[in-house]
């Protein structure tokens, strides 16, 4: 009888340790966890939205002629300053502003902004267009666009700042200045860029 006995204990515990194990593997299957990236995920090469570089209230503005132009504009004094071709570039961090110039040309309209004079940058594909509109600056009517870009990849992360932009375009006396004001997008440069802006004289 003792025999009998023990056999019987044996194989219920044998019966509830394979239970056991066999509750056990549909937990153990769905632990596992997919790698998809889910739907409507951030687009890892989308620009990032970067801590704003608000220029300071105390900065200094310098006139600035560029080689062989017939017209000056106050820049930030102690920008780092660069050319290519007919375009001159002074940068701070992720602040920049690009002056260009041509000759014979009519003065500009929203609608020639629009078709022609963005030309450069609407075929990147983070470029998103706010608006075309008259205003008057230097004393002489002019046309702003205000649109959104990444800036070049970072060399360090490869990754691109989201920046906000305005362009103006001034005509006076068939010269065509074009100023590109930009920074990264939530920077409070207004007043800064009013100040570039407006100061546009034709010597």
């Amino acid at each position: 009888m003792r025999a009998r006995s023990t056999a019987a204990a044996t194989t219920i515990a044998l019966v509830l340790t394979l239970t056991a194990c066999g509750s056990s593997s549909p937990s153990a299957s769905t632990s596992s966890k997919s790698t998809t990236t889910p739907a409507g995920a951030a687009d890892p090469n989308a620009p990032e939205v970067v801590e704003p570089g608000d220029i300071p209230d105390n900065q200094v503005f310098v006139a600035y002629t560029p080689p062989g132009a017939s017209f000056s504009v106050k820049v930030p004094e102690g920008w780092s300053r660069s050319s290519a071709g007919e375009t001159v570039t002074f940068t701070d961090k992720y602040n920049s502003i690009q002056i260009s110039s041509s000759d014979g040309t009519q003065a500009p309209t929203v609608a020639s902004v629009k078709a022609s004079g963005l030309g450069d940058v609407t075929s990147d594909p983070t470029f998103a267009l706010g608006s075309v509109k008259k205003v008057t600056r230097s004393g002489v009517p002019a046309v702003v666009a205000s649109y959104e870009i990444g800036s070049p990849p970072n060399d360090v992360t490869g990754k691109s700042a989201l920046l906000a932009v305005e362009r103006y375009e001034l005509e006076k006396n068939g010269t065509t200045v074009v100023l590109t004001l930009s920074g990264a997008k939530g920077a409070d440069n207004v007043d800064p860029w009013k100040i570039v802006s407006d100061s546009v004289v034709w010597t």
